[in-house]
């Protein structure tokens, strides 16, 4: 797959036309935007760089909220420090707005795994709080009896159904700190109150590289020590610095506190979460496809929640030339239509696009029963789109995030460029047999 150069300078609309079989036409069919720029000076091949200092400290650095049990009554975080530092805790106690509140606080004792990375020696650490209420505020610090982080906060979720919004990403992977970070912040500041960030895979470029991750928690800071994430494997999870292997680097699982409900030996890259009338299944594109397609069906099956969405790395359709992941289409596409999931949250091919593959007189007229699919893009590399006649909406050259909101009966998603336009909107509305009527622009 090529790489391709662009830069953010000028951006174009182009408006849906009627259907024809040529590639311009169907690039114009899906509202392509374009950001190009002919003459582009700068020396780096996803622009300028921001420095990072990617060493451990005594301090505690890299803190991070995921789910490894149900979200109403427990909550993971994880966290780094240097070596020195053997005997670590988190302490939590319920949020109030006296500042007394810390008077309170329960200490729990840490889980540590030493990890030799490229910034040196580090100890990742963690503790799963339980036993917590539902629908409640509590506040929580990490650390030692040498150096505590600030106070945080989160929300459990409620044990029913009940509205909520979250964001999901698509690949960050290049030059992250630089480039990445206003997309995470720009969806955090549009949609604050979202109740997890849903990363669709390649988070960093090289999965044992230090300095990406580095840059990649710099981007997020605080926003993921107050808003878990849901974190989805790619195949750059998997790239070796310096060799042609593929292999799961240590630091996924040290860093990252996930569910271990998926197929065995795809420990915390392949799960289940529930949260309040929706799940959220997450796949392992990279590996063992066979193996979690009975899982998948069981998952799907035995479902008692409302809304269904799953979320793997490489596109069920791609929007990019070169790239058709047959055998994962051909082992999934059917349980995701037969069980009626919702929608399919994809990333990989480095553009934006969302379609059902569906007849267009039945796309149209808002019928069908096929999941949205969606690929989208956040970080600054970019692949030029290729003819797909499955798009309904699409771009290339942008970074978007996308906020999902559902309230009972509908679910609401819109995609927003990073600098705050929205560029794709469609609600979701629940019929009595499990499908969804789509109607675009809502």
């Amino acid at each position: 797959m090529r790489d391709t150069k662009k830069s953010v300078a000028r951006r174009r609309h182009v408006p849906g036309l009627a259907f024809i079989l040529t590639f311009a036409a169907a690039i114009a069919l899906c509202g392509i935007i374009s950001c190009r720029s002919a003459d582009d000076p700068r020396a780096s091949r996803y622009g300028p760089q921001a420095a990072v200092v990617p060493s451990p400290s005594p301090i505690p650095d890299r803190i991070i909220l995921t789910w490894s049990a149900d979200p109403a009554t427990s909550q993971a975080v994880t966290w780094r420090t240097d070596a020195s530092v053997s005997a670590s805790y988190a302490e939590i106690a319920l949020a109030d707005a006296s500042p007394d509140f810390y008077r309170g606080a329960v200490r729990h004792t840490a889980g540590t795994t030493p990890l030799r990375t490229t910034s040196g020696r580090a100890h990742y650490h963690s503790v799963t709080f339980t036993g917590l209420e539902s629908s409640t505020l509590y506040a929580y610090r990490v650390g030692s009896n040498e150096a505590w982080s600030e106070w945080f906060q989160f929300r459990t979720a409620r044990v029913d159904p009940a509205p909520f919004s979250f964001i999901y990403l698509g690949d960050a992977q290049n030059n992250i700190l630089a480039m990445w970070s206003r997309a995470i912040r720009s969806a955090y500041a549009a949609a604050p109150n979202a109740r997890f960030l849903l990363h669709a895979g390649d988070l960093v470029g090289h999965g044992d590289d230090d300095r990406d991750w580095a840059g990649w928690f710099r981007a997020g800071a605080w926003i993921y020590a107050m808003i878990p994430s849901i974190p989805v494997i790619g195949n750059h999870e998997y790239y070796v610095l310096g060799s042609d292997d593929e292999r799961l680097p240590e630091q996924w699982r040290a860093q990252f506190t996930l569910p271990e409900n998926g197929v065995p030996q795809l420990e915390e890259t392949n799960y289940v979460i529930d949260y309040q009338g929706l799940r959220v299944v997450v796949l392992n594109s990279c590996e063992h496809l066979e193996a979690q397609t009975p899982w998948l069906e069981q998952t799907l099956r035995d479902n008692p929640n409302h809304w269904t969405i799953a979320a793997f790395h490489h596109p069920v359709y791609s929007a990019t030339e070169g790239r058709d992941n047959s055998e994962l289409r051909a082992l999934w596409k059917p349980l995701l239509e037969r069980y009626h999931v919702d929608l399919v949250l994809q990333g990989h091919d480095h553009a934006y696009a969302r379609g059902r593959n569906l007849p267009r007189v039945e796309r149209n007229a808002g019928r069908g029963a096929g999941p949205v699919y969606v690929v989208s893009i956040s970080g600054p590399k970019m692949y030029e789109l290729a003819e797909r006649r499955w798009m309904d909406r699409c771009a290339e050259d942008t970074q978007l995030y996308q906020i999902i909101s559902i309230d009972r009966d509908v679910l609401r998603y819109e995609a927003h460029t990073v600098t705050g336009e929205l560029f794709d909107a469609f609600a979701l509305v629940k019929r009595p047999n499990g499908t969804a009527m789509l109607i675009e622009g809502s």
